[in-house]
């Protein structure tokens, strides 16, 4: 059938070149939040995973696409580059000119440009498709490119795009500068059957299609998004071929051609034995005491409850005039670790911000008085609020009628204990 006869005015699947309309759904959304993410972090390095036709390279071209004029980006078909035709492809997308020039020079011209635009707040990005394909030398200068830095920040923002998983490559003991700078492992998922739906019928709207459910039926939508394991560019082939093959509308569920469908980058079996671990416990955190940039003293928090203050009574004593009798007190509860100031007169603070109570979360810094105590527990990665932690108030109220017991103690050992040598009343 040609494009007419359908209502259409143009063809809505192509295969090449760009698309006529971008249709997102779940998943090419969380991968542009990753995409975005990337550009937004000090150390963006991303790799970004799917099946041929997945649609990896419609989204890294609609993604470069929506960038400012001012961000610049390189976008390279890895396959079969070595180190030359590698930094050769890299500075053309950049806009250089190139005559003669060894690998060393070309190296040389991609850190000072990477460099400049640092310096600017403009790390340059660089996405490397079919990164699995790259040659071992290609491999070995990226990883050099990936520990460009300046002031401490990487130079360059990096994804890399593959049809097959690339975590193994990256963690192997070669790619350790790589590896160490990873921000997000991502999949592409495949599309529901309502997102194929919603995706035919988007797709036949901006072809001129007025009545799209005429073409294709909620039943032939269903049938290409079984053919088609719900991948974008197979479904854009199965729909495209059944439409041609189709002598009337709406296309016949028969039309529909079955290919076979590529598997997935993820592994779902690995997956589900890594959800099937037993988790093990966190160990409890670590507090640093230190005055004046040295370290006083090292203690494990390994009890319900800490006190800090001035008094002896307290398990961290600090013998200091700017830290009151009983300052502050930390309150754990499953893995979770809460600071109370206990209205003392100068107050606690956390990474220099005066709090009344706080989570806290791994490195955070207390400031009591002129002292300070770093929190270490690399388990603590949420800051989350008193509530959305779960701790019990029983906890809470548990450790404060310990804490006033425990006054009550230090104010009966204060009062004078009566001796022999007292008078008595009827003295």
């Amino acid at each position: 059938m040609d494009l007419g006869a359908a209502g259409l005015n143009e063809q809505p699947f192509r295969t090449h070149g760009r698309p006529l309309s971008t249709v997102s759904y779940a998943s090419h959304d969380d991968a542009v939040k990753v995409l975005e993410k990337t550009c937004t972090s000090a150390n963006g390095l991303t790799l970004l995973q799917g099946p041929t036709l997945s649609g990896k390279s419609t989204l890294v071209r609609e993604f470069v696409d929506s960038l400012p004029d001012e961000c610049a980006v390189a976008v390279v078909d890895g396959k079969g580059l070595n180190t030359t035709a590698l930094l050769e492809a890299v500075l053309r997308q950049f806009g250089y000119v190139l005559g003669r020039s060894s690998p060393n020079e070309l190296l040389a011209m991609l850190r000072v440009f990477a460099m400049q635009q640092a310096a600017c707040h403009e790390p340059p990005l660089l996405v490397i498709e079919n990164t699995h394909a790259l040659k071992a030398s290609a491999l070995r200068v990226l990883c050099e490119l990936a520990d460009l830095k300046l002031r401490g920040t990487h130079a360059l923002k990096i994804v890399l795009v593959s049809d097959r998983p690339l975590l193994t490559l990256v963690e192997s003991p070669a790619m350790r500068s790589i590896a160490k700078r990873l921000t997000h492992d991502f999949h592409l998922r495949p599309m529901s059957n309502d997102e194929a739906m919603h995706y035919l019928h988007a797709k036949l709207r901006a072809a001129g299609s007025l009545v799209p459910e005429f073409v294709f039926p909620v039943s032939v939508c269903t049938e290409l998004w079984r053919a088609s394991g719900g991948w974008p560019g197979i479904l854009d082939r199965v729909a495209l071929l059944s439409l041609a093959r189709a002598e009337t509308l709406p296309v016949p569920q028969e039309d529909v051609e079955r290919p076979v469908l590529p598997q997935g980058t993820w592994n779902d079996t690995e997956l589900l034995q890594a959800e099937q671990q037993p988790v093990e416990p966190a160990g409890p955190p670590t507090l640093y005491v230190s005055y004046d940039g040295e370290t006083l003293k090292e203690l494990t928090f390994d009890m319900p409850r800490l006190l800090i203050g001035r008094s002896e009574h307290n398990d961290v004593a600090i013998t200091s005039k700017f830290i009151s009798r009983h300052h502050a007190l930390l309150v754990r509860n499953g893995s979770a670790t809460f600071l109370m100031d206990l209205n003392s007169t100068n107050g606690t603070f956390v990474n220099s911000k005066r709090v009344s109570n706080h989570v806290l979360i791994h490195e955070d810094v207390v400031t009591v008085g002129h002292h300070r105590i770093k929190f270490n527990d690399p388990h603590a990665t949420k800051r989350g609020s008193l509530e959305g932690l779960e701790f019990a108030d029983t906890a809470i109220m548990k450790t404060l009628e310990d804490m006033r017991q425990l006054l009550t103690q230090e104010n009966t050992e204060i009062l004078p204990v009566a001796t022999e040598n007292l008078p008595t009343a009827g003295a």
